[in-house]
């Protein structure tokens, strides 16, 4: 198939929902699919999320995603967020009669609320849910939203799960499996040690975790805009924030630490989850959408309304069992799910439809350039006499 993706969060953003969005669109290539991506880093002029001034936002960018969508003639169309590129796009396609998919990746209207608490949640689920019930399949994360999103109203919901790459995220990486992985990344610190990975935000609830009373060290790996301000408040010599770490590094943080700790009450799925565990590490989390999906009778980590008690629980855990339970989640299978939600039109209704989008498209940009033809005519009758 010919598939258009349009998504505000994209390269150079790192999170959880741009590493599925890419890992994906990877799958699907491989599959033999052709997938054309609209994100805020295609040139078009951008502004820093207010509060988040490390995801941009791309502004004025409708007339040029309708040529897009229309010029490339996708069989189907899926819009991963809710932001100013898949408000437009949610247009276009509605305006064409071209049907279309959505995913629910993140709490928007909790995420919202975190930062400015004077907007109510209810507002903000309304102008979510008209979003995403104007079109076909929603794709979310685990079962369990499914079931908080039809008490919200929302429509045709599907769960779409999240992968983990097991070749980069393993358990004979850590530290003391060998020498051709280097000492241990958290050499010099107190053990046992809890990390937390992921965006340094408000809405990530990492306060929680570094409020708990436990043994050893606690470090954070990430940036974000709360950086600051947690370091001001408890970086210590039992507290390290070690900046954000990729690839390899970035699993190695996984592999050695002791625990993992998972404080986030807004995410839907949790990607980090999965990925500490393919590393062997176990997981605390609250007992909240995510983790409640894919922790209890895993053996593989602990919920609890007592985060220290998870934590501490974590500790006793097998770390093969976290290894295997982890190889339950692969990349492709994700990317077959999202293909098999998708809505394709057949040959002859894609022909028709571009080809008189197509039309209309040229038709709408004739007196512009009817005009510049003219403009040219006239400099070059000036310049020449004729």
């Amino acid at each position: 198939m010919k598939i258009l993706l349009v998504t505000d969060a994209w390269k150079p953003q790192v999170n959880g929902v741009v590493r599925t969005l890419t890992k994906t669109v990877e799958e699907c290539e491989k599959a033999g699919h052709v997938v054309e991506v609209i994100a805020p880093s295609d040139g078009y002029f951008t502004l820093p999320l207010p509060t988040y001034k490390e995801i941009r936002i791309a502004l004025f960018a409708k007339r040029d995603v309708e040529r897009r969508l229309v010029m490339f003639g996708p069989d189907a169309v899926h819009i991963a967020t809710e932001g100013p590129l898949g408000q437009a796009a949610r247009a276009l396609c509605l305006k064409w009669g071209m049907p279309f998919t959505t995913s629910y990746h993140t709490k928007f209207p909790e995420y919202v609320n975190a930062r400015f608490p004077f907007i109510p949640t209810q507002l903000v689920y309304k102008f979510v849910r008209e979003f995403h019930n104007s079109g076909g399949q929603v794709m979310v994360t685990t079962p369990s939203m499914v079931e908080f999103l039809e008490k919200k109203e929302f429509n045709n919901l599907v769960p779409w799960a999240r992968g983990v790459d097991l070749t980069q995220f393993r358990p004979d990486i850590r530290f003391n499996q060998g020498d051709e992985f280097g000492p241990d990344v958290y050499e010099g610190l107190e053990r046992p040690i809890f990390v937390n990975v992921g965006r340094i935000a408000v809405e990530k609830n990492i306060e929680a975790f570094l409020k708990l009373d436990l043994p050893g060290s606690k470090v954070i790996v990430g940036e974000g805009p709360q950086l600051s301000e947690l370091k001001r408040k408890y970086a210590s010599e039992r507290v390290k924030f070690v900046g954000a770490k990729f690839d390899q590094e970035l699993a190695r943080y996984f592999s050695d630490a002791d625990v993992f700790v998972f404080p986030s009450r807004t995410d839907t799925f949790g990607l980090v989850i999965i990925e500490a565990m393919a590393t062997g590490t176990p997981v605390a989390g609250f007992p909240v959408h995510g983790p409640i999906d894919i922790i209890p009778g895993s053996k593989a980590g602990v919920v609890d309304d007592d985060l220290q008690k998870a934590c501490l629980v974590c500790l006793e855990l097998n770390r093969d069992n976290a290894a295997t339970h982890a190889k339950n989640y692969a990349w492709e299978k994700v990317a077959e799910d999202f293909v098999s939600y998708l809505v394709p039109e057949t040959e002859p209704q894609r022909r028709l439809r571009w080809r008189r989008a197509r039309r209309a498209l040229k038709l709408a940009g004739a007196p512009w350039r009817i005009f510049k033809k003219g403009v040219r005519r006239v400099g070059r009758f000036v310049k020449t006499g004729r």
